[in-house]
C-alpha cells in the first residue's frame, strides 16, 4: 500500500507541476481515501468538497440562512418620524 501511495503522490506532484490541477485533485482524493482505508475503485469522489477559504472560525459548521421563496425584506423605518418622543 505504501508503494501505491508513493506512486499516487508522485503522479499528483507531477500533475500539479504540469498545471493539470483536475488530475492532481482526483489523485489527492484517491490518496485521502487510501489513507482512510476506503476502496478507491468503488468511491465516488465527485461530491467531495474542501472547506472554502474565508469560512474558518467559530460557528462555520452551521449552514447559511436562506430565506424562503417569496419572502420580502421588511421596509426600514424612517428615523426622522418613527419612534421619536414628543420633545423636539
Amino acid at each position: 500500500m505504501t508503494d501505491r501511495l508513493a506512486d499516487l503522490q508522485a503522479r499528483m506532484d507531477a500533475a500539479a507541476a504540469a498545471l493539470d490541477f483536475e488530475t492532481a485533485r482526483r489523485l489527492r482524493d484517491e490518496i485521502s481515501l487510501l489513507r482512510a482505508g476506503g476502496d478507491v475503485a468503488d468511491a465516488d469522489t465527485s461530491g467531495l468538497t474542501r472547506q472554502q477559504p474565508g469560512s474558518m472560525g467559530l460557528g462555520t459548521s452551521q449552514a447559511r440562512y436562506t430565506p424562503p421563496a417569496g419572502w420580502v425584506k421588511p421596509k426600514k423605518p424612517d428615523p426622522m418620524t418613527k419612534g421619536r418622543g414628543r420633545r423636539q
